[in-house]
């Protein structure tokens, strides 16, 4: 019994679907699940992630502690969802500082032109001339460990290739014919780039971000792990991963657990972005 058209053009069209949104589909949910997780933390936290329980030591994973407790007798599934809280919002705000500056200097630079354009752009080559990863830990040294201090560093040390994406963008977008007619009806310069170009020019602005939020949340973790970020007791994936390394034979899963969700937060947002970049580029979707 041979298919019917519509049972053909169904299956057609959900196969075109996954192609073209799956790995999009897929990274939504990783983020989704992840960010609900660390909003609902404080309600659906089995335990108190500070609490000491030093009858509970060192458990391997049951039905008490999900993931096993810590050194300290400190429920491990407790602090990595209140750890996801952490890594999330240094991603969102140390995001949002780099993008805030990227997007002014870059607009600025595209705009005006001339000396403005070589000022900003050699500040954009000096800047990149240190590796990032160095810099944050220069500037680190000098300055108290704490969540606000890491945030601020990540956002100041990570913009540059937000301005060089919006330079580009308005170079191209300040000759368009829509950008002319504006000049010409009287639009002064604030204008122009605030309600002409900067919203045309947000595209791979998104994209970048989207993958930014991944590159901080790693950063974080690397700081953590290294004790320059966020310091017990607040939890952090990066320093449960530390405390984790001390007893690395005998209590794996304080490795495993934060390792894993910090390999699947990455992935879930460089798929977004990846994604993103090929929907809204229109010569990649060709």
């Amino acid at each position: 019994m041979s298919a019917s058209p519509t049972s053909l053009a169904g299956r057609l069209l959900h196969r075109q679907f996954w192609q073209r949104y799956g790995l999009l589909t897929l990274g939504l949910c990783i983020v989704g699940i992840m960010s609900c997780a660390a909003i609902l933390a404080p309600w659906i936290s089995p335990h108190d992630p500070t609490a000491l329980d030093l009858n509970a030591i060192l458990q391997a994973p049951n039905a008490q502690h999900p993931f096993g407790t810590d050194a300290l007798g400190r429920d491990v599934l407790s602090r990595m969802l209140y750890g996801a809280r952490v890594s999330l919002w240094v991603g969102f705000v140390a995001v949002g500082i780099s993008v805030s500056i990227g997007i002014a200097l870059g607009l600025v630079a595209g705009f005006f032109r001339g000396w403005v354009d070589e000022a900003i752009m050699r500040l954009v080559d000096i800047m990149l001339c240190f590796p990032s990863f160095f810099l944050i830990l220069a500037v680190i040294a000098f300055l108290e460990p704490s969540l606000n201090n890491i945030m601020i560093v990540i956002g100041l040390t990570s913009w540059m290739g937000v301005a060089r994406l919006v330079r580009a963008e308005t170079l191209s977008l300040r000759e368009r014919d829509f950008v002319s007619a504006a000049r010409l009806a009287g639009a002064g310069k604030i204008r122009l780039m605030g309600l002409h170009i900067l919203p045309n020019a947000l595209a791979p602005v998104l994209v970048s971000a989207t993958l930014g939020v991944a590159g901080a949340i790693l950063t974080e973790s690397a700081l953590s792990f290294l004790g320059l970020g966020v310091q017990p007791p607040m939890p952090s994936w990066g320093n449960i991963l530390m405390e984790g390394k001390e007893v690395l034979e005998i209590a794996p899963w304080m490795s495993l657990f934060p390792g894993f969700a910090i390999l699947i937060t990455v992935l879930g947002y460089n798929l977004l972005g990846e994604s993103l970049r090929d929907i809204l580029d229109p010569r990649l979707s060709q």
